[in-house]
């Protein structure tokens, strides 16, 4: 196999800035300033693998060089014979080397290793939506145990009768947001409701919305011009008073009109900075949903887009079974899946996610 000049071009180029990282982690100046210290730290492990592959490939051709060297001249049929099995052996780890090297170097959504913020929503569906939207809240907390997140939910509406109008769930870990960034879109559920005395099987809906948490210092908003702040007592299902104290806040976003409420907490304060991180994350959403429609990359993938008119999956429960209908998937074992047993279906929309942007990375002759 010849080798690709623009692929190993970028790969010198990384290996380039491996090297100046490097560099520049020995100096007085960044090992005395820990935030310098820290970023380029990432830095350095982010490239570290694609420069190990590297190193593995550069091996490997040498190898290859030296056994098409003996196929060609070697002194007797037994040695070439030789040769040429070991070239095969040789030609198939390049080839698994390249297709490795070419996923570390598809662009990475710079939020993928933060935390994120979920909002799941009853839809279509009445009271059976709303059963469903906790059983969805409950299956993201319990697929954040399984991964140690440190999950929060940070506000809740509930019904009263066991389900949610509204969540607002925090997921904080190392690649939390990559983990759960496809889960945006509409999910629905096919079951005979527990109300339901003709035992017919209705069909209802829950939206999620996926957003990264963002840095107080990546989005600006200014207080006093852009924000009413409306604070008032909090209460529970029924109007039923949750504490006693003035501490529910709802924010207004005057140029946008976005608004969000919280009022989990008891402190006035605690409940303003929810608020507003979770602002933010819906201000920076919008901004990243803008891109992708003007990105027409983005627009064609079946995974990427986040759509939140999307139906993204069914969970079929007379039938026993769950359909992503992005990937055309099925798992069985429905029960496991509302447990928490997420794996597969992420893993494969990962997977297809990265296939497609592979093929857009070999467009460009990379």
């Amino acid at each position: 196999m010849s080798s690709n000049p623009n692929l190993d071009a970028k790969l010198d180029e990384v290996v380039r800035q491996y090297e100046d990282v490097q560099a520049q982690l020995s100096t007085p100046e960044v090992l005395s300033d820990p935030d310098a210290l820290r970023r380029l730290g990432q830095e350095l492990s982010r490239l570290e693998p694609v420069v190990e592959a590297h190193r593995e490939l550069r091996r490997t051709r040498d190898e290859l060089a030296g056994a098409r060297q003996v196929r060609d001249e070697g002194g007797d049929d037994e040695m070439r014979a030789l040769a040429r099995e070991e070239i095969a052996g040789l030609e198939a780890r390049e080839a698994q080397l390249i297709d490795d090297i070419r996923v570390l170097l598809l662009p990475r959504d710079p939020a993928d290793d933060g935390n994120v913020i979920i909002e799941i929503r009853a839809a279509a569906g009445g009271d059976e939506a709303a059963l469903f939207a906790n059983e969805l809240l409950r299956m993201y907390l319990a697929y954040a145990t399984r991964h140690h997140y440190k999950a929060e939910v940070m506000s809740l509406n509930e019904t009263g009768i066991g389900g949610i109008k509204e969540a607002i769930l925090e997921v904080a870990g190392d690649g939390a947001y990559s983990r759960f960034k496809f889960e945006s879109g509409t999910h629905r559920v096919q079951r005979v409701p527990a109300t339901e005395s003709s035992g017919r099987i209705h069909t209802s809906t829950a939206t999620v919305v996926v957003m990264p948490e963002v840095e107080e210092s990546e989005i600006e908003i200014d207080e006093e011009k852009d924000l009413r702040i409306d604070v008032k007592r909090s209460s529970g299902p029924g109007g039923q008073s949750v504490n006693t104290t003035d501490s529910a806040v709802r924010i207004t976003h005057l140029p946008t009109g976005m608004v969000v409420e919280i009022q989990d907490e008891k402190s006035q304060h605690k409940n303003k900075a929810k608020a507003l991180a979770v602002l933010r994350a819906r201000l920076q959403d919008a901004a990243r949903q803008k891109q992708r429609e003007e990105d027409s990359a983005t627009r064609r993938s079946m995974i990427g887009a986040g759509d939140r008119s999307d139906k993204v999956r069914t969970y079929n429960f007379p039938q026993d079974r769950v359909t992503d209908h992005r990937v055309g998937m099925d798992l069985s074992n429905l029960p496991k899946v509302m447990a928490g047993e997420l794996d597969k279906l992420i893993d494969t929309l990962i997977q297809t996610d990265q296939a497609e942007r592979l093929a857009d990375f070999g467009e460009t002759g990379a």
